[in-house]
């Protein structure tokens, strides 16, 4: 049974405190996941619904949630760590191409608007080692299910951290606590499905030593991206706030489709015909025979001598469209995501219009990327501890690209008058998103054609206008 006395320094406690924190937040993971899919809840009718019109209230959800998400995602993508100079850097270059960052960075940022965080581990790579012996440092991305962190009260730094996973071949779920010195293994002693048990008799350490496995990292291997947490609160996805308005267009989907339904097939009314009557054989109640089956290939008759039959009106639906508009417009707006991305009445707007809707969303990028880019920076320092390379990489210099759409033609006339007034060409070429590399070439390139052109010149230039008199002599 595992020691359940409450200390930091308690590796069995801190197993349980966050592996419970885990599964607490299991659900309300899981219910923002669906909103990011598009599979929200069923919107909920006066009565309780029939079987079969499940599959119609199914038809009624619509996916905002995922486009609000990934409207932010798209404007993140780091492109290299450099120096804290700014200059490339050979290390922090190869680490990066080696985990494969400028794909599974996204991963990461997708995890942190859909689900509120995301997290990247860093551990010795099984396989590449650096030119000291030491094996190279392995980034991956991690899960918000799976990972989670605890902060020391005092500093607000990460104090403890802990990644668990469910072998699927095995059937054993496996932990480890980290702490920035050691870490500590733990296996479930049964079998288990992927909701993994929480409970003192439930884990078994697995480890040589009470002490655990020592590593020299010098801090929490763990990173965590959380998405603008406010002071004192938990981190909460990109849609959060707009939740409750995605239930209401679903909802009024769902009212439009039932409304539309009906109109396409309107529903009738008789009157003056009299309906004969039977006796139910199982209940002995008394009950109206119905001789007015709807259907496209049925004739309506009745002997009636004042029968009369019609059909009701068809609902006017722009009432429904105006409602929707308005209620995505909400969800835009409150979110501070881009209108032109549910144009609307948005026709032949011109470039300052788009900078102009843009505004707010560019800010709250530029506020995401200065808070991943700190975790970037931690993220580099540990690798450069696991490769045994010296160096602070907490002072790096995260590049990113821009996070506001420019066309290519603004683009080259911001950088022609850039050049025009005295700016470097690398300085250029950073802002126009070019990777560190890639400003590297383009140095080498320009400075290259430049020698080139030099060499090519006469070694006795011949005379230019202004430097020789009407007689042909050279002016003293």
């Amino acid at each position: 049974m595992l020691d359940e006395t409450p200390e930091l320094d308690n590796p069995d406690y801190m197993l349980l405190r966050l592996g419970r924190k885990l599964r607490k937040r299991q659900g309300v993971l899981d219910e923002w996941w669906r909103y990011y899919r598009g599979r929200p809840p069923l919107p909920e009718l006066p009565k309780k619904a029939e079987a079969a019109f499940i599959d119609f209230q199914r038809k009624s959800r619509t996916n905002f949630c995922g486009v609000i998400a990934n409207s932010t995602v798209h404007r993140l993508r780091a492109l290299a760590v450099t120096g804290p100079d700014g200059e490339p850097d050979a290390n922090a270059a190869r680490w990066w191409q080696l985990n494969r960052l400028d794909s599974r960075q996204k991963q990461v940022w997708r995890a942190s608007m859909s689900q509120s965080t995301g997290y990247m581990l860093v551990g010795p790579h099984p396989t590449r080692v650096e030119d000291n012996g030491r094996p190279s440092p392995l980034i991956t991305p991690e899960h918000p299910s799976e990972c989670i962190v605890e902060y020391d009260p005092e500093t607000g730094e990460p104090y403890v951290g802990l990644k668990v996973f469910h072998d699927e071949v095995e059937g054993y779920g496996y932990a480890r606590v980290l702490y920035d010195d050691r870490s500590f293994p733990y296996r479930t002693k049964e079998r288990c499905g992927s909701r993994l048990p929480w409970g003192p008799d439930s884990w078994e350490f697995l480890g040589d030593t009470d002490n655990g496995e020592p590593h020299d990292l010098g801090r929490l291997p763990l990173v965590e991206f959380a998405r603008m947490p406010d002071l004192g609160e938990d981190p909460e996805p990109e849609f959060a706030g707009v939740v409750d308005i995605q239930d209401r267009v679903n909802m009024g989907v769902l009212n439009r489709m039932a409304a539309s339904r009906y109109s396409g097939f309107r529903q009738k009314w008789v009157r003056g015909h009299k309906f004969a009557r039977k006796v139910d054989p199982s209940s002995g109640i008394s009950v109206v025979e119905q001789p007015f089956v709807p259907g496209p290939n049925n004739v309506w008759v009745s002997e009636g001598e004042n029968a009369q039959f019609g059909q009701l009106d068809a609902t006017d639906l722009s009432g429904f469209l105006k409602e929707h508009a308005s209620d995505v417009r909400d969800m835009l707006i409150i979110s501070q995501t881009p209108a032109y991305y549910y144009a609307g009445d948005l026709v032949n707007i011109s470039a300052d219009t788009v900078a102009a809707l843009d505004l707010m969303h560019v800010a709250k990028c530029r506020e995401h990327i200065a808070s991943f880019g700190e975790g970037l920076e931690d993220v580099f320092a540990l690798a450069a501890a696991q490769a045994g390379v010296p160096g602070d990489y907490t002072e790096a210099t995260v590049r990113w690209a821009r996070p506001e759409y420019l066309s290519p033609a603004v683009r080259a006339d911001a950088a022609t008058k850039l050049k025009s007034i005295g700016y470097p060409l690398d300085i250029i070429a950073e802002d126009l998103d070019e990777t560190p590399e890639r400003v590297r070439r383009i140095n080498a390139s320009a400075a290259a054609a430049a020698l080139l052109g030099a060499a090519l010149l006469p070694a006795n230039p011949a005379p230019t206008a202004g430097n020789v008199d009407d007689e042909g002599a050279t002016g003293g």
